[in-house]
């Protein structure tokens, strides 16, 4: 049996990473997301399992990243989560469709993916680096959760009416998901207060989650579609199971752990690995625009109103939902596959979600705004 060197690597640039991450205070997931990039353009591979895994690991972070939001605050507080979660798409959409196609003329359907692709903000980011700060149980922690799930649901529908024709499969993925929400959502007590279930060292409890998660990819994949937003409503739908009791408590801060241990380091070490420097620089002045596009287009569509809806907290959202990569991914790959945008249109996207706009922004985030934060007095609700 031929050994394969891959699976060490990644497990020194995970240990590495958390080791890193806690030396310099930057979020664990920029930290994995830079050494998957030097990693990838020093040789490293992705192989099938990383990828299979990678993707596991985003469905797991955006389960419980619904699986943090109150759903009274936000039924309570839901026009400021969709006015801000609309604007966050809709004005780098704009700004990015009107670049691409009429200043530097693209095609159509290339303009229209590089605006989806550049118009959304990463659950997965954003979730960890509220669990990291200790944010997440925050009123503007959930709110920032809420709004960013708005913004991502914008992105699905997008590029779902715009590029995919449905098949039967599409529509049996959606019967499906509708079908394991329903019943996940009436029944899970029935595993979580169950006697023989609970507090086992086998953690059936952790691997009836895995199940559901599992066959929301299996039935994407089927349909051509993606597992993220059933999976943050599932995560959203069953968040009140977690807070009934103690023991159901435990049971997510398990998932926590298990998944933060190996599963969604995977997920942010593939996104850097996808990241080609030589490409970046053989168009360094069209990421440079693109980027510069994003993150102004971002800054006008959510500053001015968290100013009003958040004022504490505003500099704070606004850069935090600054950040970009797993749908930003999702269609920037849709339109490499499709033909829509070539390698190197498809490296602009990618560095922009995966390396400079989550590194700058996140950064700022801790360095200039968490003190800020802290100091206005915003507490845990």
């Amino acid at each position: 049996m031929k050994a394969d060197f891959t699976p060490l690597i990644v497990g020194l640039l995970v240990f590495f990473s958390s080791l890193i991450s806690l030396r310099i205070g930057i979020s664990v997931a920029i930290i994995e997301i830079l050494l998957g990039a030097v990693s990838g353009n020093l040789g490293l591979k992705t192989e099938e399992w990383m990828l299979y895994l990678a993707n596991f690991g985003g469905i797991i972070l955006t389960f419980l990243a619904g699986a943090e939001i109150d759903t009274r605050l936000m039924r309570d507080k839901f026009k400021e989560s969709f006015l801000i979660g609309a604007f966050s798409f809709l004005t780098p959409f704009i700004g990015a469709f009107l670049y691409t196609y009429y200043v530097i003329g693209w095609s159509l359907p290339a303009s229209l993916i590089v605006a989806t692709a550049l118009s959304e903000t990463s659950i997965a980011v954003v979730y960890s680096v509220l669990i990291e700060t200790n944010l997440s149980k925050t009123e503007i922690g959930k709110l920032i959760m809420a709004s960013t799930f708005i913004t991502n649901m914008w992105v699905a529908l997008t590029l779902s009416v715009i590029f995919i024709k449905p098949t039967l499969f599409t529509f049996i993925f959606i019967i499906v998901s509708i079908f394991v929400i329903i019943l996940a959502t009436r029944f899970s007590h029935q595993v979580f207060d169950n006697p023989k279930l609970k507090n086992k060292v086998i953690e059936p409890e952790i691997k009836y989650i895995f199940l559901l998660l599992l066959i929301f990819i299996y039935f994407a994949n089927l349909g051509e579609g993606h597992a993220i937003l059933p999976a943050f409503v599932l995560g959203l739908m069953m968040s009140k199971h977690f807070t009934e009791t103690s023991g159901t408590k435990v049971v997510k801060n398990r998932l926590r752990t298990v998944s933060f241990a190996i599963i969604t380091p995977l997920f942010f070490i593939v996104g850097g690995l996808k990241v080609s420097f030589p490409l970046i620089m053989s168009a360094f002045g069209l990421f440079i625009a693109l980027f510069i596009i994003r993150q102004l287009m971002k800054f006008i569509g959510v500053y001015f109103l968290t100013k009003r809806y958040i004022p504490n907290g505003n500099i704070y959202t606004t850069l935090l939902m600054s950040t970009g990569l797993t749908f930003g991914l999702i269609a920037s790959v849709f339109g490499l596959n499709s033909g829509f945008i070539n390698q190197v249109c498809f490296d602009r996207c990618a560095y922009c979600e995966c390396g400079d706009s989550n590194l700058c922004c996140t950064e700022m985030v801790y360095a200039a705004s968490l003190g800020r934060y802290f100091r206005f007095g915003i507490t845990k609700t």
